[in-house]
């Protein structure tokens, strides 16, 4: 049974379930504080989803026709999905050269041209001269001993028959090498070559589109005790905790998990200040160092820890809120003054003040939490919240996206599962359970190998499309 996509909507603005998750999807926790939602637009959404391409055009020629010369290895359709231009659209040089750079960023070309020619009729001919990569032979590992073919070959990125591109290959150089690092291995080198000589006493012929890989591994790394020093309010097993680096499983099993990765350690510096800075320690600071063994391959981690002074918040304000009052959102606040200060409950606070304004219809509204330093005050802050409301908006038109056979009778049965109502302002909330039920709701399959589950679309309006605020 052929499938088919249901998208029943042609508007300009989206508000999917998707667009819910990226504001936080949750009513709190560290790190959750949402972020302001971009509007959508529909023309990358379509574009998304295997539709046209649509874009404002300019010009005063129709292009007639596009004509791909050189190709060989390339087929003409996917050339031309990568091209804004499209006949019978008009002809803009900008755009035109925006779809030479598309071609280049393709790495399947080495040179593109274009050309436009006048046909007889004011239209013009559009051509696209391109001179292709040659394709890769084989992908070739030397030196690796730890590693295998089959597991360098499904990090590298690029295989046989794909175009010979020298970026690209340098791109799977590095991730090599960063994947060796990952595993301990931190003074691996590697080095790429296109083309090998051949030897006819081996009778190997030379291969001028071969990429070999010369790989020297070095000694694998581990590390073999973490311990920290200054750490005075939270005590080292806590901190371990926190790291993602870690020292042998249980003090005995010296060969499990405790690869030395050097950028995790860097990390790991990070997240140590960041934790000591959220729960208000703003000028803490943390150092490592790293002392190895006469071997080379195990190593020891010290972090060094200077927590600093510990700040309480002096005052808390609301700015920028016109439809909800300040008293209204202050009691519902986490943080309080005269407290320590806590990055945790302020990223919970901007969570909840973002959701009742979702609540309210307030869909693209953003909370911006600020620190001020107060002069002659000591070890006291200000936080100050930043509210930019935008506009509230209503549930415009519903529809359900399903995979399969058209059926309106199923749609239909599907909306009466839902209760959004149009002309109503939309809570975010609200949207996020009917998503829910909806996938919920198994009245069409939900197993993501046979067919994406259903989703809800809804188009926002802005309460002037109604004619005014009721």
């Amino acid at each position: 049974m052929p499938k088919a996509r249901i998208i029943m909507t042609c508007c300009l603005l989206l508000f999917t379930s998707y667009a819910y998750g990226q504001m936080g999807g949750g009513m709190g926790g560290a790190g959750n504080a949402p972020t302001g939602l971009e509007k959508p637009r529909f023309r990358d959404h379509a574009m998304r989803q295997g539709g046209p391409d649509l874009h404002r055009e300019s010009g005063d020629k129709v292009v007639r026709a596009i004509r791909i010369v050189g190709n060989k290895q390339i087929e003409n359709e996917k050339i031309l999905q990568l091209l804004r231009t499209r006949v019978d659209g008009f002809y803009d040089e900008q755009t035109v050269l925006s779809d030479v750079r598309r071609m280049y960023e393709f790495r399947a070309f080495r040179t593109v041209r274009q050309s436009v020619q006048d046909d007889n009729n004011g239209g013009v001919v559009l051509t696209f001269t391109v001179e292709e990569l040659p394709l890769i032979s084989k992908v070739i590992f030397h030196g690796n001993k730890r590693m295998g073919d089959r597991e360098l070959r499904g990090r590298a990125g690029i295989v046989k028959d794909d175009p010979l591109n020298e970026s690209a290959i340098e791109s799977t150089r590095r991730r090599l090498l960063d994947y060796y690092r990952e595993e301990g291995f931190n003074q691996a080198t590697i080095q790429s070559k296109v083309g090998i000589a051949g030897n006819p006493d081996r009778n190997i012929a030379p291969d001028p589109n071969a990429v070999a890989f010369r790989i020297s591994e070095g000694e694998l790394e581990r590390i073999r005790k973490i311990s920290f020093v200054g750490n005075s309010i939270v005590s080292g097993e806590r901190l371990s905790k926190i790291i993602a680096s870690r020292d042998p499983f249980f003090k005995v099993g010296y060969y499990i998990g405790n690869a030395a990765d050097l950028q995790k350690i860097e990390n790991d510096v990070l997240l140590l200040t960041e934790y000591y800075r959220n729960l208000g320690y703003l000028t803490a600071q943390v150092d490592r160092v790293l002392e190895y063994d006469d071997t080379l391959t195990w190593m020891d981690i010290t972090f060094i820890i200077k927590e600093g002074p510990r700040y309480r918040v002096n005052e808390i304000r609301i700015v920028g809120n016109r439809f909800i009052d300040t008293a209204s959102l202050e009691t519902n606040l986490n943080l309080k003054e005269g407290e320590f200060l806590n990055g945790t409950m302020m990223n919970t606070d901007v969570t909840d003040i973002t959701y009742a304004y979702g609540s309210l219809g307030f869909i693209y509204s953003e909370v911006t939490p600020e620190l001020r330093w107060l002069e002659g005050a000591e070890n006291e802050v200000d936080v100050v919240y930043k509210i930019d409301e935008g506009d509230r908006w209503k549930v415009g038109q519903i529809f359900v996206k399903i995979e399969g056979e058209p059926n309106l009778m199923r749609e239909t049965t599907m909306l009466n599962y839902l209760d959004l109502v149009e002309g109503q302002y939309i809570d975010r909330g609200l949207l996020e359970m009917n998503r829910r039920r909806l996938v919920r709701s198994e009245l069409l399959e939900t197993n993501p190998v046979v067919a994406d589950p259903p989703e809800l679309l809804v188009v926002p309006r802005n309460r002037d499309e109604f004619g005014g605020d009721e």
